[in-house]
Parts: structure tokens; sequence; C-alpha cells
């Protein structure tokens, strides 16, 4: 079927987007970042080469696929430059795979340093900002000030870049934080003229044309659902719309011209930064899944938080995007344990729900756990089939299908792109 896939995490972020639009592309022809920017780090891995992407889409690996920055992203020059550079020893042809919209918002230098001033203010009450000015380019997005991907073509593009890195620096007189902006900029209008050499498009009418013309798109999300500005947890969330919803306002793609919606989610959970985390574990066993799992963030190099895997969540985040696929990441990850618990309730407020409420920080909020058998000593990571699986991971994925009523048709059993089983053929 043509038309539009869209993928996209369904927790907190690090879900292992990039590995699966990575193993996915070979069915697409375009592969589009709908939002989000470079606080995204979308890992892929193969030929035993570890790759961090952080705005470029995950397609770029797969000779003869487009890859779309979109609308809905926004971008920093000088980030996406040491991306195109790290890129040269892969001999791509970077041109003739990568579009850009000019549409596509641009992140100055200044939109980093508010955000540094901006958190460092905040003191005690930080939600974890990656730092990279991703708040403060949708702000001004949204305040109707901001510069675009279009902007560098035209004459008076230095003026209008002054006038806003004015406007910067008065919102910056009102915070206590010292910065440079000189060392910064040189490098930015350096990797403006990197960008320029990238095709810039009108992103709407080449994904519709696209369209028209019977190619297949992946819509490729960053973040995850629980990060979305509407949707998330609210105030430590993202500047964007993680959600479906966003490929519309972010590809300048129609509701009804999206198909499937595969949504990724770890076995587990993490989180980065602030905010509540219902089933965080605070002791050795959230220690033990963290060294395991690798939990560091590809963008940052935080340590993740970890905890066991929250169905009412999940179940939202089903809801919410309209998925109609999931794929399982990481279950190589929990074989190093006898048994694995799955939040199936929430005790709120004195009631079992099974729902995402509106304050998550309710003090009175308590995971409600079933306790299931684990596959503990089996390594998975050599499984190429459902058929080789342990029966207690087999039992795991359908009593997750079952309580979210949608199909599992991926599950990674390791980070290397050929450490995947689809199950696409066991439930058709």
């Amino acid at each position: 079927m043509t038309g539009t896939d869209v993928l996209l995490g369904l927790q907190w972020g690090d879900e292992g987007k990039g590995k699966v639009v990575d193993v996915l592309t070979p069915h697409y022809d375009i592969i589009a970042r709908f939002q989000g920017g470079p606080n995204a780090g979308h890992t892929l891995e193969f030929n035993n080469i570890k790759h961090v992407l952080h705005t470029i889409p995950s397609g770029i690996f797969r000779e003869g696929t487009m890859n779309l920055i979109g609308n809905g992203v926004v971008i920093d020059p000088v980030i996406f430059k040491k991306e195109i550079e790290n890129l040269k020893q892969f001999d791509l042809n970077i041109k003739e795979l990568l579009r850009v919209s000019k549409k596509t918002h641009l992140i100055l230098p200044t939109h980093r340093i508010l955000d540094a001033a901006s958190e460092q203010a905040k003191g005690k009450k930080k939600i974890g900002s990656t730092l990279k000015g991703i708040g403060p380019t949708y702000m001004d997005k949204t305040g109707r000030n901001g510069l675009r991907v279009g902007d560098i073509y035209t004459s008076n593009f230095k003026q209008r870049y002054d006038l806003l890195v004015e406007k910067h620096k008065a919102m910056l007189a009102r915070f206590d934080f010292d910065y440079d902006l000189s060392e910064y900029e040189e490098a930015w209008f350096e990797a403006i003229e990197v960008l320029k050499e990238i095709p810039a498009v009108d992103s709407e009418h080449y994904v519709d044309q696209a369209q028209k013309e019977g190619k297949k798109i992946l819509a490729e999300g960053a973040q995850g659902t629980l990060l979305d500005i509407d949707f998330g947890t609210y105030p430590y969330v993202t500047s964007s719309n993680t959600i479906t919803a966003g490929t519309c306002t972010g590809l300048g793609i129609a509701p009804n011209k999206i198909n499937d919606v595969i949504g990724i989610f770890k076995a587990y959970c993490t989180r980065v930064g602030s905010g509540p985390f219902p089933t965080e574990l605070h002791d050795e066993t959230g220690e033990e899944m963290r060294k395991e799992g690798h939990e560091f963030g590809a963008t940052t190099g935080r340590p993740r938080r970890c905890g066991w895997i929250d169905l009412p969540a999940l179940k939202y985040a089903i809801m919410i995007n309209g998925v109609t696929k999931l794929a399982m990441m990481k279950a190589d990850v929990l074989s190093i344990f006898e048994s694995i618990q799955v939040c199936t309730h929430y005790d709120y407020q004195g009631e079992l729900i099974d729902f995402l409420p509106y304050d998550l920080e309710d003090p009175s909020l308590k995971p409600v756990y079933k306790e299931l058998p684990g596959w503990k000593d089996i390594d998975l990571t050599g499984m190429n089939s459902m058929n080789e699986i342990p029966e207690n991971l087999n039992n795991y994925i359908e009593f997750l299908e079952k309580e979210l009523n949608t199909p599992i048709t991926i599950v990674s059993v390791g980070p290397n792109r050929n450490q995947t089983i689809l199950r696409e053929e066991i439930l058709a």
C-alpha cells in the first residue's frame, strides 16, 4: 500500500527508533523526520560500527532511499555540518540522498545560550533540557520571530539574523549568565554554507508528489510520546508534538494519507532528566538494568533512569497515536533476571486504574505489578526466529499483546541491525 507509515516512540524516548528505521528502510522510498532537533540521538549499529544520528533521518545508510528533514524539525547548522562530516567516511552521496524543507527552523547560537541560561535559572526545578537550544527555537517559531532554512537564500538574511540576536541579547540581560557569542558565530555561518549545499525543497509538495507517484514514505519520530508538548508528562516534556498528529503538521501530510503507525517500546522503561516515572527503580535492580542495557544518553551521555514496563502508560501512548503495530526492543537486557515485574495498574487515590491520570506526580500514585517468570541466563543475541526464543519470553510477548490489544510484529534481541526478529509472518 502506498502512502505514509509512521514510526515513533511510546515511552520517554531512547526506545530504539533509529535501529528499527534502519531495518525497515528497504521497504520504503523516503524516510522523513517530522519533529524535534539535535536533542534526538538515533543509534544504528551494523558491520560492528555504531552510528548516532541527531538530525539526519536514519535511512541515510541505505542506498537508493531518499531522506527528508521536514518543516517540523529544528536544525542546528553546526551539529548538522558535523553529522555530514562524520558520514563522509562511508562514501555516501549526501547531496543525492538528503533533502531539507525550506520551512525547517534554524537554531541560532543565541538559542543555545538562552537554553543554558534558562535552565540554570530554574535551579532545582530544571526540566532536564539537553541544552541544544530546542525550546527557545520553538518559542521563536510560535512567536513568529524565527528564521527558516529558506531564509538563508535571501539577500537580507544577515540583517534578519542580527535583528533576532539583538532580541535574544535583551532577553539574556535578565539572567545572571556569562557568555561570549563571538566564539559560536563564526562556526555557525560556516555551517550555513554547508547547509546551502543540501537541496532545500517545499517539503509538503515534495511529499505530495511522492505519494502521487506511488512511493512509500516512513515518517520517523524523535523523542517519545510521553515527552509530547501536549500529551506528555508536562512540563517535563520536549517542545514539539512527538505523536502521530505531529506527522501531519511536521511534514504537511493529510491525516487520511497515514496508513500503519508503528509504536516502539523497550521491554522495560527508561527516562533521561527530570519528571515523573511511576515504575522507576532506585535499587540494585535498576542499576543492573542500566549497566546491562548500556543506558546512557546517545546525545548527552547522561545515565538513564530505569524501571519496569508500565502498561497504563503504554496503553495511553497506543491510544493517542492510533498504533497498529508494536516493536519491542531490548528483550535481551532482561535475560539477567529470574523474574520480571509488569506494571498493569496504578493504585491512585485509593482506586485501581489502568490509565494515565492528569497528575503523575500525585504522591498517592503507586504502581501495581504482576510477576512473570524470566528467561535468566539465556542469550538471545544470536537468535534469528521466534522458533528459537525461550518459552518465557514468548509468554511475556503474548501477555503484553493481550494487555495492549495490539500485535508485536518486531522483537529486537541486540543492538545490531541483524539482531531483529520479525513476527509478521506468525501474526499474518
